[in-house]
């Protein structure tokens, strides 16, 4: 009788360990990370009124303006136009674009109008 239960609950602990299910991050785990990575984005934005941004919040509310000021747990958008201020928390954020062009972004327009001012010079000094 003894081995019968046994072997029961033996097969029960492997069907048990079979039909396992791995434990993922809950939701404010992911939260947490997708804060971060928002807080991130921000610093690498920078702020002042070339940091543009829309902000999509977890209340399906959206901003439009830039990033005024950065803190540890939260930043400000100004409104370009009005210039109404909104603080919000990086945890409250659910999406965010920014606007603004990467330095080397800006080197290479700069060129390529230069090129493009060189090329029209050549020309007419050739052909003018």
């Amino acid at each position: 009788m003894f081995n019968k239960t046994a072997s029961l609950m033996l097969a029960g602990l492997l069907l048990n360990m079979a039909l396992a299910t791995p434990a993922y991050a809950g939701p404010k785990e992911k939260d947490a990370r997708f804060a971060e990575k928002v807080k991130q984005g921000i610093a690498r934005l920078g702020t002042g009124e070339s940091a543009r941004v829309e902000v999509k919040l977890r209340d399906k509310t959206k901003l439009k303006g830039f990033v005024k000021e950065a803190g540890s747990d939260s930043f400000t958008v100004a409104d370009a136009k009005t210039g109404v201020e909104t603080r919000v928390a990086y945890s409250n954020t659910k999406q965010i674009k920014g606007h603004n062009l990467s330095t080397g972004a800006k080197i290479a327009i700069g060129l390529a109008i230069l090129a493009g001012v060189l090329a029209i010079f050549l020309f007419f000094e050739n052909y003018g």
